[in-house]
């Protein structure tokens, strides 16, 4: 591991960036209240600076301004409430219950109003006895609201000097996600892989850069500075991230049957060198995602035509020695393996081109897209949408329901005084943190929480044991801060042990002392949160993963049919609409990424709830497999030549005709003879076979001859690999047809 580029990409990351401005927001303060000895009764500033700093998710400024406005005015109303009635025992359940609805049902619009929502709930925990408002409710909460309008004040001033920032680290995370993805790639071409473990892991990382994806997405297309500007900065941050998704679809054209090439070339060292050479490329990836994070010109690390030209000679010396009519077809995969390679290499090069700060290549640049094409969907911001979701069909209804159930268990178990608990907002808060829609991601947490508390825990109490310098003990609070906030989202164990430590620090400077009273606390706090949301996540209206299946196989289905028929349209009628294509590519990627996260959810729920887990295992495989062969497929469209000799239309209906009979059964439809018929075809590719006779013969007979234009390709290989991988497809298809065919057969219930 090379952990200096690690170690780049985390500092420079927007995670740590984000980190820095909210700990410096949030301590700032505390330092000049500190001075004039006033901290202890001002203490609600920087909470309130901490809290709507938490809301802030990336995406545009305008939402992101819209959203910490909205904040403000949630956390104001809610503290207020709370203040006010925290002395009758009914109106605070009845608030926890309105509140409890109301805040975790607005997660229907998007994970920005859902961080306001959980933050709301975090804000009514820490108002609902009254332990930090005092006697005077009113300048309590005129503390709290300045403290709130101060962070929405820096981010203004930040976000105006700094436009471009949040949208450039964006998308240098998106080429180290790539990075991350060809390195996984590349241990295929290993000696011995483990074939199962790198499947898997590819269908995850889709997944993490499906997320990324439509982040970015909505970031750099709804960010009126970069979308409607013509500076040289905001053209070039356009084109590097629509860069990202071709070369993403590079990446994914590289699938092959990796198995029967390691069988084929098992005693060369080709494959190895091929391996090497792609972890270049991936270093090359992280370089330009880290100087983009930074904000800097990328260079490059390697000379890759010296490389380039290096694996080349490797496979012509290999070629020319090894290659016999008996493994001619094994070196036309491999060949076409090269040329994608070669491809993906002139992909990184152009991007350094850009990175090169051409201003001639910025004026340039007009994408010809409808970027709305591209927007990820979200739902509007009306009442309807609100009304229609109350309904227990609705998870989010659902889990509106779990988390009030929670926090009233919590509320009333605080009431009794039970294990001397002294906190009640420690209780609410840590449910508030750990239930989440998805029983899964609840289970996970609560694990993570607990052992990142006591770890945490440990290490504070070990801290203020031994090291009595304040100035130390204020650089470590400052250190955990940033760590925390940088870790939130990606580390959440790392995250709740700086959390856990800072926090330790925090009140050990307000009330110098009581470290062991707050590890008691805290500890217990923890646990019994814990209990709670974990029985009621398993109790109280539950949705299980499995009960999602069948409508994100129904999409990923029909999204991978929609986009195979866009690339073949380019070999039935000659033409290629580029827009089209790519927004059926998103879509196709997305349905993908939406299956593999509902699995990967899914294997940690109970094993009674894990229904048909080995089927649905098997579709995903399918359905990835049926997305990168389609992308494969999609680089003989986008080129001007023409390949008559590929049946196109008989393998076009053959195909299509077991993908309809998949969506047939999805859809619980009787599957037509003309379907049936349709898919057993046979296309006319017969010429083909001739040709690579007539090569065979000519290998045979020694009249071979050693070109060596790493450039160019036998029109034969690509004959024989679109023909391939058609094939392939089909087989696939037919795979994920029986696959279907399975899972209706377990869904059926044997007859009587």
């Amino acid at each position: 591991m090379n952990y200096s580029a690690e170690l780049k990409k985390f500092v420079t990351s927007q995670y740590v960036y984000s980190a820095i401005r909210i700990t410096l927001a949030t301590v700032l303060p505390c330092l000049v209240l500190a001075h004039f000895g006033i901290l202890k009764e001002y203490f609600l500033f920087p909470l309130g600076t901490s809290f709507v700093a938490l809301t802030d998710q990336p995406g545009p400024f305008i939402r992101r301004r819209n959203a910490l406005t909205f904040a403000i005015f949630c956390f104001v109303i809610v503290a207020l409430i709370a203040s006010l009635v925290m002395n009758f025992k009914i109106l605070v359940l009845l608030e926890i219950i309105v509140f409890g609805m109301f805040f975790s049902l607005i997660g229907v619009y998007g994970q920005r109003l859902a961080a306001v929502g959980s933050l709301s709930l975090v804000v009514l925990a820490i108002f609902i006895d009254g332990h930090l408002t005092g006697a005077n409710i009113l300048k309590s909460l005129l503390i709290f609201t300045c403290g709130c309008v101060w962070f929405l004040l820096i981010f203004l001033i930040v976000t105006t000097i700094q436009p471009y920032k949040l949208a450039s680290q964006m998308i240098g995370e998106n080429y180290l996600q790539l990075a991350e993805f060809l390195k996984i790639k590349a241990n295929y071409y290993q000696k011995n892989p483990d074939f199962d473990k790198l499947t898997t892991q590819v269908i995850a990382k889709q997944v993490g850069i499906k997320n990324l994806q439509e982040e970015t997405r909505e970031t750099v297309f709804k960010t009126r500075t970069i979308v409607n500007e013509s500076t040289t900065t905001s053209r070039l941050l356009m084109l590097m991230f629509l860069n990202s998704m071709d070369l993403h679809e590079k990446l994914m054209t590289s699938e092959s049957d990796y198995q029967k090439l390691q069988q084929s070339f098992e005693d060369s060292m080709i494959l190895v060198n091929i391996h090497d050479y792609l972890n270049l490329l991936a270093e090359e990836i992280t370089n330009i995602g880290i100087s983009l994070q930074i904000g800097t010109r990328a260079k490059p690390m390697f000379n890759l035509e010296l490389e380039l030209k290096n694996l080349n000679y490797h496979y012509f010396e290999l070629r020319n020695k090894e290659m016999s009519a008996g493994n001619l077809e094994s070196f036309m995969v491999l060949r076409q393996i090269l040329m994608r390679i070669n491809e993906i290499t002139k992909e990184i090069n152009e991007i350094y081109k850009v990175f090169s700060q051409n201003v001639k290549l910025a004026k340039s640049l007009s994408t010809g897209l409808d970027l709305k094409k591209f927007m990820p969907n979200e739902e509007k911001l009306n009442f309807k949408v609100l009304r229609n979701n109350i309904s227990l069909s609705s998870s989010q209804f659902r889990h509106a329901i779990r988390i009030t159930t929670a926090l009233l268990i919590g509320y009333i178990f605080s009431m009794f005084q039970l294990l001397g608990i002294g906190h009640t907002y420690w209780i609410l808060i840590t449910i508030t943190a750990i239930l989440k829609p998805a029983y899964s991601i609840t289970k996970q947490r609560n694990f993570l929480r607990f052992y990142g508390t006591v770890a945490g825990a440990v290490i504070a109490y070990v801290i203020l044991h031994f090291v009595h310098y304040n100035a130390v003990l204020f650089s470590i609070l400052l250190l955990s801060m940033i760590l925390c906030f940088s870790l939130l989202k990606g580390r959440y164990f790392w995250a709740v042990l700086f959390m856990t430590i800072y926090v330790f620090l925090s009140f050990n400077f307000l009330s110098p002392g009581k470290i062991d009273v707050i590890f008691k606390d805290r500890i217990v706090d923890t646990i019994v949160a814990g209990i709670i949301a974990f029985a009621v996540s398993y109790i109280v209206l539950p949705v299980w993963e499995h009960t999602q299946n069948l409508d994100l196989m129904k999409k990923s289905a029909a999204s991978n049919l929609i986009y195979f028929q866009s690339v073949i349209s380019k070999f039935l009628e000659g033409n290629f609409d580029l827009e089209d294509y790519k927004v059926k590519r998103k879509n196709a990627i997305i349905s993908l990424a939406n299956l593999s996260d509902n699995f990967q959810r899914m294997i940690s729920e109970p094993k009674n709830q894990q229904k048909k887990l080995e089927v649905v295992h098997q579709f995903v495989a399918t359905s990835h497999l049926i997305t990168a062969y389609t992308a494969s497929l999609s680089q003989y469209s986008k080129n001007n030549e023409k390949y008559p000799e590929i049946d196109a239309e008989s393998w076009s209906r053959k195909i299509e005709a077991e993908m309809h009979q998949t969506s047939a059964l999805l859809n619980g439809e009787e599957i037509n003879e003309a379907l049936k018929m349709e898919s057993r075809l046979e296309p006319e590719d017969s010429s083909i076979e001739d040709l690579i006779l007539k090569r065979k013969t000519e290998i045979t007979e020694k009249e071979s001859y050693d070109r060596r234009d790493p450039n160019k390709i036998s029109h034969l290989t690509e004959l024989k690999n679109i023909h391939d991988v058609l094939e392939l497809i089909y087989d696939v298809a037919k795979e994920q047809r029986k696959v279907i065919e399975k899972y209706k057969a377990e869904s059926t219930p044997p007859q009587s």
